[in-house]
């Protein structure tokens, strides 16, 4: 008797709790407001998502669009990716969990210091793939295709070979060089402009 008792009590207590703690969700975004501690809300249908050129750490000819959240800043992103046919993401890695989520196309994801298409997962639609931090991979689109990124910020990427990165090769402009938080183009994307 005693035993449920105290299981009774537990779950009271784990209900309240659990109330409170998603109503303060639903309160920050039926107010508009946000803080480190109270998410904002975020709905987008396909027609809503802003789209630019990725940033400068990518290759030309992919776009990228900002979903959640500041990538340059700590806490929660989410991305997107998208490019044709032939794309390639050199080997690289990331100091944070890197999530990707296959929206259309083909992504073919590979792991290791060197980019080998043949050794590389093929991943349609709808799949999905968790890198930790420090994990050397690389990507490659087959088609046209878009994946999601989500992690935790800030995102930064680093090439196993700085020949690789595309931001650093001959003489770009000095704004396309600066940190994330301090890239116009990326501050944009952030804001939702083209």
């Amino acid at each position: 008797m005693r035993r449920l008792t105290v299981s009774v009590l537990v779950l009271g207590v784990l209900s309240f709790v659990g109330s409170k703690a998603f109503g303060q969700n639903k309160d920050a975004s039926v107010e508009g407001k946000t803080s480190a501690h109270k998410p904002a809300h975020v709905i987008l249908n396909p027609s809503d998502i802003k789209w630019g050129d990725a940033l400068p750490i990518f290759a030309p000819g992919a776009k990228m669009a900002v979903l959640q959240g500041d990538p340059s800043k700590a806490g929660v992103y989410t991305v997107r990716l998208k490019a044709g046919d032939g794309y390639k993401i050199a080997p690289h890695w990331h100091p944070t969990t890197e999530n990707v989520t296959v929206i259309s196309g083909t992504f073919n994801l590979g792991t290791g210091d060197k980019f080998d298409e043949a050794t590389s997962t093929a991943m349609a639609a709808g799949a999905f793939a968790s890198m930790p931090a420090r994990m050397h991979h690389y990507g490659w689109f087959k088609g046209d295709t878009e994946v999601q990124v989500h992690g935790v910020g800030p995102f930064k990427l680093t090439y196993l070979n700085p020949k690789d990165d595309p931001s650093k090769a001959g003489t770009k402009k000095l704004a396309e060089r600066r940190p994330l938080r301090r890239n116009p183009r990326f501050q944009k994307l952030v804001a939702g402009e083209k």
